[in-house]
């Protein structure tokens, strides 16, 4: 347990969050209609995760959904994996998000790297919804039928997932900056029979034309039969961009006005909405299908209870459209804010560009990856003086664990008085798992809360729960947006091996972490690339958090591999800031670092150093796939292409892994 309290302090609510914050008003109507009354976030958590039919239902009603469909229960079946939801109703997403339309304020704010901002209206995007779902169903797209997009983060792949969605059809996406063989792992499991593509993006202060790799995505997906252009570089296509017979290419500019008014398509709760991809760093990318209701309920709630999201808010998250968290972004429609799109590199012009996207756009609530953030600390600016940021009252972070001092630094040089949420979630679930809550403190390192609903909690190897002590990150109860099914697993199996066979019948998510009394969450790392030296474990955040603290670290990646005759190598790789040596004064200071603020057990037995870490698309480090590799695993098994940053040095660790045993 934390004792330190008083100087680990950073943002404490206010009279506004303990009165009016969207989960004092969900307490207030709970007490007024239910009967229940809560004292505080702990018992209203506690209720959320042990009574689920009550829990939910009440979300539902909070939200307007008993206004919209009926339903005969809310859990028919609470089995894990196959719980199932909310049986009777029907709702479309897509409606959903037009729910809250207004003239009051816009419904997307859009911006190009080095461009102004460009609002759309509610009014304008309907309509633009309805031009493209009536295109889509002269394309004889229907219910079950997969659209994909092949698009960076413009407000045309918000209109084709809304337009997809309307007309009951599934959505998936990969962002452009995907090579095409790690696109193609990804669109031949989901079968489109359209692709929406945009002829290029920019990112970094440079334009990429995709034309040439859409064309070999064509050749490569043998059930396409249209090609949806966008013109994002250039204008409007004269000139197919694929030659392949059989494909019709349609310009997105020239698409007709609908004849006839949207009629949304009305769907079964469990009706699949979308299929997001795991990284696929360890093998085949996995096919995530999830449904129109459960997401739209666990969006009502994770934004809304847990985020704080509002219809007057401004909301950006730094993103590409193959993170989940693009998807959690469109969810703010739900709540009738405005969504901020923004496409390039959030480092350009320089390493304070996504602040300057805040400042230009007024947001109220940004996103952004713990790299981003840490990178901007070390570059010793001070956003807080530089640009007018008086409008940002939250930042989301999510992606991976702060070092304490970047916690501390947002506070000092960013945003003095804003509210950090250190959110942890998944592509598995399209949501959050802990996260915020306007009701609590906000301390350094430590995640507020688990999110309402979710029945979280570590568990030792036996299933045994553990409070101040590490442990396997496990839900034990279902949530609306778990996983439907995985493309091309027709008995389940991939998915029961994924997060159940640990625990049968619960969840485990992959995370190491501590849950305290106060329910502050902690997660340490992904607990298959755990460091475990003579019998005590350590999640390789902690070994970050120590060694990226120093100013000669840029980055680092340390890994545990178990060796074939029961010994145990860990070594870590160091990229050294800009024009430093590692040489042997760095070793130690990295060492005593570790054996000071850590364990000398922890300490690593070599430390090496390496042009690049290699990460995720999403920004993580790639810990399994290069700790397989140092077994003996081939690079080409442990990573489709196109899905990593700095590919080359998978092969890199290969050599490393060849060297090192024979040096052993």
């Amino acid at each position: 347990m934390n004792t330190d309290i008083d100087t680990d302090l950073l943002w404490s609510p206010g009279r506004r969050e303990l009165e009016d914050s969207n989960v004092a008003c969900f307490m207030d109507y709970v007490s007024e209609v239910r009967g229940l009354h809560f004292s505080d976030y702990a018992e209203l958590w506690r209720w959320s995760s042990t009574d689920l039919p009550g829990f939910w239902s009440a979300v539902w009603e909070f939200y307007g959904l008993d206004m919209v469909t009926e339903y005969d229960e809310v859990l028919s079946d609470a089995s894990m994996p196959g719980a199932v939801w909310f049986p009777g109703a029907r709702l479309n997403f897509a409606e959903r998000c037009f729910a809250q339309a207004t003239d009051a304020r816009p419904a997307l704010v859009s911006v190009a790297e080095g461009g102004t901002p460009v609002e759309t209206s509610w009014q304008e995007l309907h309509r633009q919804v309805t031009d493209v779902a009536a295109a889509l169903c002269r394309l004889g797209v229907g219910p079950g039928d997969c659209v994909a997009g092949y698009l960076p983060n413009l407000p045309q792949t918000v209109v084709a997932l809304l337009a997809t969605a309307a007309v009951g059809a599934v959505w998936t996406a990969c962002s452009p900056d995907f090579g095409t063989p790690s696109v193609l792992a990804r669109l031949r499991q989901a079968r489109p029979t359209v692709l929406v593509a945009a002829d290029g993006y920019r990112y970094g202060g440079k334009a990429y034309d995709r034309r040439p790799e859409i064309a070999e995505l064509a050749d490569g997906l043998p059930t396409l039969r249209h090609i949806l252009a966008v013109d994002n570089l250039f204008t409007a296509p004269a000139e197919p961009w694929s030659a392949r017979p059989g494909i019709v290419q349609h310009a997105w500019s020239a698409l007709p006005a609908a004849e006839s008014p949207l009629e949304f398509a009305d769907v079964p709760f469990d009706h699949p909405l979308w299929i997001l991809w795991s990284s696929g760093t360890t093998g085949i990318p996995k096919g995530i299908v999830q449904g129109h209701g459960g997401i739209v309920v666990e969006l009502f709630k994770a934004l809304g209870l847990g985020v704080d999201l509002r219809a007057d808010d401004r909301y950006l998250f730094l993103t590409s459209t193959s993170w989940m968290v693009w998807n959690f972004l469109v969810g703010g429609l739900l709540h009738g804010s405005t969504i901020i799109l923004y496409d390039g590199s959030p480092t350009f012009p320089d390493i304070n560009g996504a602040w300057r996207i805040a400042e230009q756009t007024g947001a109220t609530m940004v996103g952004v990856g713990a790299a981003y953030l840490t990178a901007v600390e070390k570059s010793d600016t001070h956003p807080a003086a530089e640009f007018g940021l008086q409008r940002l009252r939250s930042i989301l972070q999510t992606g991976s664990s702060l070092p304490p001092t970047t916690w501390q630094w947002v506070y000092e040089r960013l945003a003095p008085s804003v509210w950090l949420q250190s959110i942890c979630g998944g592509t598995d679930l399209c949501s959050v798992l802990a996260g915020g809550s306007a009701l609590l403190p906000v301390r350094v390192g430590r995640i507020q809360c688990p999110a309402l609903g979710v029945a979280l909690a570590s568990w030792d190897p036996y299933g045994n729960p553990l409070t101040g002590e590490q442990g396997e990150l496990v839900v034990t109860a279902p949530l609306p947006s778990m996983p439907l099914r995985f493309v091309g697993d027709p008995d389940g199996a991939r998915y029961r091996s994924s997060y159940f066979d640990t625990y049968p019948g619960v969840w485990r998510h992959g995370d190491w972490v501590t849950v305290d009394e106060d329910l502050s969450v902690v997660v340490a790392g992904r607990s298959d690339s755990t460091l475990n030296r003579m019998g005590i474990r350590m999640g390789s955040a902690d070994i970050y958090a120590v060694v990226e603290q120093l100013p000669d670290v840029a980055d680092s990646l340390v890994i545990g591999v178990e060796q074939p005759d029961g010994s145990y190598f860990m070594p870590l790789f160091v990229v050294t800031a800009d024009g430093i040596a590692l040489d042997d004064g760095l070793r130690e200071r990295i060492t005593t670092a570790i054996k000071r603020r850590l364990s000398p057990r922890h300490v690593p037995d070599v430390i090496v150093p390496i042009p690049a870490v290699p990460r995720t698309l999403t920004g993580k480090k790639l810990e399994v796939p290069v700790k397989r590799i140092l077994q003996g695993a081939r690079a080409s098994d442990v990573s489709s292409e196109g899905s990593v940053t700095h590919p080359e040095m998978l092969d890199w660790f290969a050599d490393f892994a060849a060297r090192s045993t024979l040096d052993r």
